[in-house]
């Protein structure tokens, strides 16, 4: 399988690319970001670009011959408005994915979402419309609604409040996975579970943390 990254600075992207050069059934791994993840490998490409809204004039022939996209990229919704956080949530998810489907519509396409998509609240609407746009836009689209994530092997937030907040709650998170299984769910389980429904699909389009937990432990 061959995967495009995007957000692999992040601390779920971190996961996920670790997961993805450590295995075999992964031959090839283009990450797109603003920056680099600082890692050599074998099977590892990079494109570095100042502007993510590049994709009306990107160079479509990188994307040719990956079978996945696995979309980590997201932002805080904490002190934007709601048209702000609209253009860097649903108008940059679904500029690169309306991009990949003109490259190829049949790729797995994974969005990483959040618990309580859907909801209410500004960001739990502007993410439930993402999440609808793409799983019209690919047959095989897949929303992972990513509730707590117990990071493993040094995974570090660029949030600077979440930063803040791990270093907190850490100690609790043990804790916290045992009272509340399905609340929590290890960076490792993450980046295996994306592979396995990169690879292999699941029952269902939209799963929640006990679903990716229950994928990433099998």
């Amino acid at each position: 399988m061959n995967v495009i990254l995007f957000g692999a600075t992040g601390m779920v992207g971190q996961a996920v690319l670790r997961e993805c050069l450590r295995d075999d059934s992964v031959k090839n791994v283009l990450t797109i970001g603003r920056s680099s993840a600082a890692q050599t490998h074998s099977k590892l490409r990079e494109i570095i670009l100042k502007d993510l809204f590049e994709f009306d004039s990107f160079n479509v022939t990188d994307l040719h011959d990956y079978d996945a996209c696995f979309f980590c990229l997201g932002v805080s919704s904490a002190g934007m408005n709601e048209a702000d956080y609209t253009h860097l949530t649903y108008d940059l998810t679904i500029g690169w994915a309306k991009t990949l489907a003109h490259v190829n519509s049949t790729m797995t396409f994974i969005y990483v979402s959040g618990a309580g998509t859907g909801g209410k609240s500004m960001w739990a609407q502007v993410k439930g419309r993402t999440e609808q746009a793409l799983l019209e836009l690919f047959p095989n689209s897949y929303m992972f609604r990513l509730a707590m994530l117990q990071p493993r092997n040094g995974e570090v937030s660029k949030t600077r409040w979440t930063r803040i907040s791990y270093t907190l709650f850490w100690p609790l998170l043990p804790l916290v996975r045992l009272v509340w299984p399905a609340g929590v769910i290890t960076s490792e389980e993450l980046g295996r579970a994306m592979l396995r429904v990169g690879q292999h699909g699941a029952p269902k389009r939209v799963l929640e943390n006990q679903d990716m937990r229950a994928l990433g432990e099998s």
